[in-house]
């Protein structure tokens, strides 16, 4: 098995940073920067994977497909953070 590409890396880090952005304009009070929305986003890629496969839930494939996964999962991180942040 190869290691990841450089190319494949940008990939990840746009798609994550996209994402990261999109959920945090959809849940107010949360600007990490473009790190953090990068950050929220890859963590969000990998929760929106997991959540949505155990709900039998399936977007379709490409670049707009992980972008949309990649959201609803970084949607779901910046809800935990915010509900850890007033407990």
């Amino acid at each position: 098995m190869g290691g990841m590409t450089l190319q494949g890396l940008l990939i990840i880090c746009v798609v994550g940073g996209i994402a990261g952005w999109l959920a945090g304009l959809i849940v107010k009070g949360f600007g990490f920067g473009i790190v953090g929305n990068i950050i929220i986003g890859i963590i969000g890629a990998f929760v929106g994977a997991y959540a949505l496969g155990a709900l039998g839930i399936v977007i379709g494939g490409g670049i707009i497909g992980s972008i949309i996964n990649a959201m609803i999962g970084a949607i779901i991180v910046l809800l935990i953070i915010g509900l850890i942040k007033r407990a």
